[in-house]
């Protein structure tokens, strides 16, 4: 989101981050580089908290909060309602919540602090593919003209669900969803090629930090299917989890292991993936996983075989690419493609996502 390079319309924004991971840690940096810019442009974003798990801090901006996250007099036990009071704060002002914790609790608090008057901006999956009914009383609680925004639960910082949000807005007409949505899937089936066990790349992807700490969070589909579950919600089709079809690439008798255990018998996923690379061979085409969604409901996440000619079949290492058919784009779908992992650009989406909403607030004096 693009903002004036100088203004004297002035806006400020108190904002609260929970769960400094990984990502909220990127967050926290990206912020605090951008305050300068931000504020020639007319913005202010007052840092006014980070909950953890355990305990949060409530203060002014710090600098040094990161390098400061286990000294004991700087935080307090945390409380997730005394938390979203503070950066709601009894002023009128205007506040949102980040909340990075990819916890299904955190996720169930979203319709109550959109109600009190609290912006909420998220790359949680859990509240846009959980249970309907919780989706549908976020959405009823956005009534009173609060904000809730997440487009960093699918693909990280690419522009998934604001380009389907404009398309439909619009008045364009979705008629289906393809798309590769995990990259560290995208990242196995390009270097799946024969020369190495399948066992082996695993390994190595683990090893690099592509997957999940469990590979089975990865390669059982059940990420990708959350990814479609939240893009159909958006396009308004009450789609739920269980209605997707999802096919794992980890055996019943892998699933249940320990995680230990379950690496040192990865070799067991050698002998089927050789088997569909030669099918893929034999038909002339290349192994993706891929997930598709149509306007009928029906929704599947699985290991296919497509043609050489496929617009997924050329796809870069860790790349995520999502195709759009609409009434609009149905000769020459649109695509949007890009790298779809990492704590920067998640974070990039979600800071996106801020700005989107920041930029849509009156001034409050």
């Amino acid at each position: 989101m693009a903002l004036p390079v100088t203004t004297t319309r002035r806006r400020s924004l108190a904002v609260g981050l929970i769960g400094p991971g990984r990502v909220g840690s990127a967050l926290l940096d990206q912020l605090r580089a951008t305050q300068p810019r931000l504020a020639r442009a007319g913005l202010e974003l007052k840092l006014c908290g980070v909950a953890a798990s355990k305990r949060m801090w409530l203060d002014s901006d710090d600098p040094e909060l990161n390098g400061r996250c286990d000294s004991a007099q700087t935080w307090r036990p945390s409380d997730l309602n005394e938390f979203a009071a503070h950066v709601l704060g009894i002023d009128g002002r205007h506040a949102l919540l980040i909340d990075c914790s990819a916890n299904d609790a955190v996720a169930s608090h979203y319709a109550t602090w959109l109600t009190a008057g609290l912006h909420v901006v998220t790359p949680n999956k859990l509240a846009g593919s959980g249970s309907l009914s919780r989706w549908q009383a976020i959405r009823a609680a956005c009534a009173g003209g609060m904000r809730f925004r997440y487009e960093a639960t699918v693909c990280a910082g690419l522009p998934v669900v604001q380009t389907l949000r404009d398309l439909l807005d619009t008045g364009d007409e979705l008629t289906s969803v393809e798309g590769m949505f995990s990259g560290t899937l995208a990242w196995l089936c390009n270097r799946h090629d024969g020369n190495q066990p399948f066992s082996a790349l695993v390994r190595e992807a683990h090893a690099l930090g592509y997957t999940e700490p469990d590979p089975r969070d990865d390669l059982s589909g059940m990420d990708v299917a959350r990814k479609l579950v939240i893009l159909a919600r958006e396009a308004g089709w009450p789609l739920s989890l269980e209605n997707v079809e999802v096919q794992s690439l980890v055996p019943a008798h892998l699933a249940a292991l320990a995680v230990d255990e379950f690496m040192e018998r990865l070799e067991e996923l050698d002998e089927p993936m050789a088997a569909r690379l030669a099918e893929a061979r034999a038909q002339g085409g290349v192994l993706r996983h891929r997930a598709h969604l149509d306007a009928h409901g029906h929704a599947s996440v699985k290991l296919t075989v497509l043609p050489n000619g496929h617009p997924f079949a050329h796809t870069r290492l860790t790349d995520n690419v999502v195709q759009f058919s609409t009434r609009r784009y149905r000769d020459n779908p649109l695509l949007v493609q890009g790298p779809g992992a990492g704590p920067e650009v998640t974070a990039a989406g979600i800071f996106a996502d801020v700005l989107r909403i920041a930029e849509g607030l009156e001034i409050r004096s």
